[in-house]
């Protein structure tokens, strides 16, 4: 075959392949509308600041979701505040410190199985060490612990891998230049890892944020009374779980139209989340690689 042929088959390929991936990324575009349509359209209507911010009701119309959004955001607080130092701690120990040997491989073949465990698996487990054998019952805390369980082999994985990504020569720089280990990881590696890890942040959040299996089992399906709770032993309902019971048990007769409010006010409050992390991680990315 002449190299003309090859070159022509090449170009043929090429354009094949370009007409392939631009289809695939208009599915994508096309079942992501569908997908906010079918949601955001029965559920907009419901989303009324007495809804948005009211408390339930158990047998009559007209009951919010105040305390349950509430709960959502002070249980992805306290479980992102247990897990992200233990995530990027054990991350930036697997990226820089550890030596390459069997305990280290270990390590790593069980963070990434644990990563592929069923939620509903780690609420099993949260339900057996702390609400029941650690005595916290069904409560925030026990909630949020659970949670950050579920974090910690993705935030694991993510910042190992944002470190390595990080090219060699900024490290060999660094501490060519005096730094020490510590000084090179916090002033050097992390700032150019930052994307990444703001990103791996952003989707366990997300995921956090619209868990219902684990909070089922550790959180309780009920609020307290008194809004907002502080209380970490009182039970935690987040907006999630309470989408899960009024489909599967409510007494309320609007027990739909709830459902779809409360669909819709999740699938909003987690695209608002994820932007208001993405969008101040680019330009904290930028400040850090110099506007490139």
């Amino acid at each position: 075959m002449s190299a003309s042929n090859t070159a022509k088959r090449n170009k043929q390929f090429d354009k094949l392949a370009t007409v392939v991936l631009w289809g695939i990324g208009f599915l994508i575009i096309i079942i992501l509308a569908w997908f906010l349509y079918k949601i955001l359209g029965p559920g907009l209507r419901h989303l009324t600041p007495s809804f948005i911010f009211g408390k339930p009701s158990e047998v009559r119309a007209g009951g919010g979701v105040g305390p349950m959004l509430f709960n959502s955001f002070y249980i992805l607080f306290l479980s992102m505040a247990v897990s992200l130092p233990i995530g990027f701690g054990a991350g930036i120990y697997l990226a820089v410190y550890a030596k390459k040997n069997r305990f280290t491989d270990m390590i790593r073949i069980s963070v990434e199985a644990l990563s592929s465990v069923p939620s509903i698996v780690f609420g099993l487990f949260g339900a057996l060490v702390f609400v029941t054998w650690l005595e916290f019952r069904f409560s925030i805390i026990a909630g949020a612990l659970t949670l950050a369980l579920l974090n910690l082999p993705v935030l694991v994985r993510n910042t190992e891998e944002a470190l390595r990504a990080v090219p060699e020569s900024y490290w060999e720089a660094s501490l060519a230049l005096g730094s020490t280990r510590w000084q090179a990881i916090r002033k050097v590696m992390l700032p150019a890892a930052l994307p990444t890890l703001i990103t791996g942040i952003t989707l366990v959040s997300g995921r956090a944020l619209g868990e219902s299996a684990i909070l089922i089992y550790t959180a309780g399906v009920s609020v307290a009374r008194n809004f907002p709770e502080f209380d970490l032993m009182a039970m935690g309902e987040t907006l999630s779980v309470h989408l899960w019971y009024v489909q599967a048990s409510s007494l309320v007769p609007d027990a739909k139209e709830i459902a779809q409010g409360s669909a819709a006010l999740l699938v909003l409050v987690v695209l608002a989340f994820n932007l208001l992390i993405a969008v101040p991680s680019r330009i904290i990315s930028k400040k850090f690689t110099g506007g490139k």
